[in-house]
């Protein structure tokens, strides 16, 4: 991913985190949200480097991280590509330093969009697309009524499986389409949700 505009210079890495319970409390979140990361299916390593660059809530360069994280060049240096990938990280440059920084989303609600755009392009889209392959071989042999009667509910089975799916895909082009506009109609059903609930 190419590197953003220049991004104000980050606190010396010396002055960082000096505050022993700040830094406790900052390793307890990235444990958590990479053991998150393990449940779906996403590498504890991407997950904390994800985390660490979130929590932080600054630019850090590849050293910081490995450093923080005790992990090697290369796995910082894949993390980073995975997540940029995913659209979650990008690289800016920092004035005064030749380093190459990298920064993770701030706004939770985007953060959410872009993990939810990426989960239906690399997931949900695949899915929907062979879903429809899985239906019996159309064959120019004669079926006897048993085979008909299995092959008709085989196939209903996955009709209706296709329709709730794109139900789902439906629902989630809107959301994706403007984090705001995703943002107003949550806060908007939570408090309609809140009150029924009442």
């Amino acid at each position: 991913m190419p590197p953003s505009l220049a991004a104000s210079a980050p606190l010396p890495a010396t002055t960082r985190a000096t505050d022993s319970e700040l830094v406790d409390a900052q390793d307890r979140f990235i444990a958590l949200w990479g053991e998150m990361g393990t449940r779906w299916g996403v590498q504890r390593a991407m997950a904390e480097v994800h985390a660490l660059l979130f929590i932080a809530g600054e630019p850090l360069a590849a050293e910081e991280i490995m450093t923080r994280l005790g992990i090697s060049r290369g796995s910082a240096s894949t993390c980073i590509r995975q997540l940029a990938d995913w659209r979650l990280v990008q690289c800016v440059k920092v004035r005064g330093d030749r380093r190459e920084f990298h920064q993770a989303e701030q706004d939770v609600w985007k953060l959410f969009i872009t993990i939810l755009r990426a989960r239906k392009r690399r997931e949900f889209d695949p899915l929907l697309e062979q879903l429809s392959s899985c239906r019996p071989v159309r064959g120019s042999g004669r079926k006897s009524d048993t085979q008909s009667t299995a092959r008709a509910a085989h196939d209903r089975r996955i009709d209706e499986l296709l329709q709730l799916l794109k139900v789902f895909e439906s629902l989630s082009n809107a959301i994706s389409k403007s984090e705001k506009g995703f943002e107003r109609a949550v806060k908007t059903l939570g408090k309609v949700l809140g009150a029924v609930s009442r």
